[in-house]
């Protein structure tokens, strides 16, 4: 649901995009479609590929044409579904961004100061084929990501399209903290004096605040004598990723949820996103796609399918929907720590019940009460890629449920690895046809009886799709 996030973005976001049942993609609306019904991109498809990979009763399995279209050699493959839908309802897409910075004196994005390899704008502005994209003092990160589409397509479309966007302009916002090594994120921008040892670019009001600080006591008094104690929590650069990232959700909730009145977009979606950025990957996950990592042969989960929110969340969301409840007295945002009158209009780090990392606000008068929660909510799947050395056989896998409903972790894990085992370690199509097998393995044999794996098992009659991405390329990033 990207529409209402339902406190989502849980173990990293939990939900699924856009809510709303009205239809497959291109049809039961007279509105215009804000994107055409496709495949994904990279895979490089003319218009009667696409047509001819909707073939219900053969189901072909669609893979890359071409391994440079994907960045580290990704492998992927899909497959369309047995007949529950017209089209494939789930959607894919990679791009490697380059954030550039805000400039000088900007106190809002910019969206002409990023790129990316192919590109399209939140508005659908092509920005084509760019080179020499990077410069020092730019940001670049690697994204994948999956959505599959629940009573249509038409909400996965749009959100493969535009989500890696709100993305970049979210990290955009804290870029400078970002790239700024050894820096905790301030608390509050501009609230201490500048620490002369930081280099002339991380100068600018980037300073770390007093880690212990008094509760001011009540709001609009700070003559009086505090009641409480607080120790100020440390935020972790990792921790504003994090934040970008559920931003960008909750972001492009609102943009379809908007758009659905002057556009034809069916449906909604669940979304798994990888981002790779300064040496670690992040995955967040809305919904029942999974992510897992195999190195040497042994499982590491990288996302949860959606459940139940944190306590944290289920209070913060209830404050939030009813805050009568709350006796004018309480604040349902959650702040590193107590905040001052003083402070009002400044920026501060931030969470609510959506978010289990951090951002930036403006501090409003609302803000200086009570807050309602004060602890640390659930920790997000993040994976120091750069401080391990992962030979070829070491990858991430990622797929949507038709993948899941049939196959297990350790099933999945077993077949990757056997099946890369026999490949040439040098050859850079292993992981494509790695992933060819893992969908042919899930989506099985037509029988008499249906779809059927190993052991006469039904087989999955679900739209499939899988990446394998291997992780021996992030190590060489560095």
């Amino acid at each position: 649901m990207l529409t209402r996030m339902k406190s989502a973005v849980a173990n990293f976001m939990g939900g699924m995009m856009a809510g709303g049942s009205n239809g497959d993609h291109s049809g039961g609306s007279d509105l215009p479609l804000k994107y055409p019904y496709s495949r994904p991109e990279f895979l490089g498809l003319s218009p009667d590929e696409v047509e001819c990979s909707a073939d219900h009763i053969a189901r072909p399995i669609l893979i890359l044409k071409e391994t440079k279209r994907l960045p580290w050699s990704t492998g992927y493959a899909e497959v369309i579904n047995a007949g529950k839908s017209t089209l494939n309802e789930d959607q894919a897409c990679c791009e490697v961004l380059v954030v550039k910075r805000r400039p000088t004196g900007s106190s809002t994005p910019n969206r002409t100061t990023m790129d990316r390899r192919r590109s399209s704008l939140p508005n659908g502005e092509g920005l084509g084929l760019r080179e020499n994209l990077e410069t020092s003092e730019d940001l670049t990160f690697h994204y994948w990501a999956l959505f599959d589409g629940h009573a249509g397509s038409g909400a996965a479309v749009v959100a493969s399209r535009l989500l890696h966007h709100h993305i970049a302009l979210h990290l955009q916002e804290v870029m400078e903290i970002l790239c700024t090594p050894n820096l905790l994120p301030p608390t509050c921008l501009g609230e201490e004096p500048i620490n002369h040892h930081l280099t002339p670019t991380s100068q600018r009001a980037l300073t770390r605040a007093a880690s212990l600080r008094g509760a001011a006591g009540a709001p609009g008094s700070p003559s009086t004598p505090p009641t409480r104690f607080f120790t100020e929590k440390k935020v972790s650069p990792e921790s504003l990723v994090i934040g970008a990232i559920e931003n960008a959700f909750k972001d492009m909730d609102v943009q379809i949820e908007k758009e659905k009145a002057v556009y034809n977009i069916s449906g909604g979606c669940t979304a798994l996103v990888v981002v790779y950025l300064l040496g670690k990957l992040y995955v967040g996950n809305a919904g029942d796609s999974r992510a897992i990592i195999i190195r040497a042969g042994e499982v590491i989960p990288m996302s949860a399918e959606f459940t139940p929110e944190s306590e944290r969340q289920r209070l913060q969301f209830l404050a939030y929907m009813q805050p009568h409840l709350l006796g004018n007295e309480f604040t349902h945002l959650e702040f590193p720590r107590r905040l001052h009158r003083k402070e009002v209009g400044k920026r501060i780090l931030y969470r609510d019940f959506t978010m289990s990392g951090w951002a930036y606000k403006t501090i409003e008068d609302d803000d200086l009460k009570f807050p309602l929660i004060y602890g640390e909510g659930k920790k997000v799947r993040i994976y120091p890629l750069a401080q391990s050395e992962h030979g070829a056989d070491d990858v991430l896998v990622l797929g949507t449920d038709g993948l899941w409903d049939v196959l297990s972790n350790q099933e999945v894990a077993e077949a990757v690895s056997c099946f890369l085992a026999n490949c040439d370690p040098d050859d850079q199509h292993r992981y494509t046809m790695a992933a060819q097998d893992l969908v042919m393995r899930a989506r099985g044999v037509l029988k008499d009886r249906g779809w059927r794996i190993s052991n006469d098992r039904l087989g999955s009659g679900d739209d499939i799709s899988v990446y394998i991405i291997p992780l021996m390329y992030g190590n060489k990033q560095n």
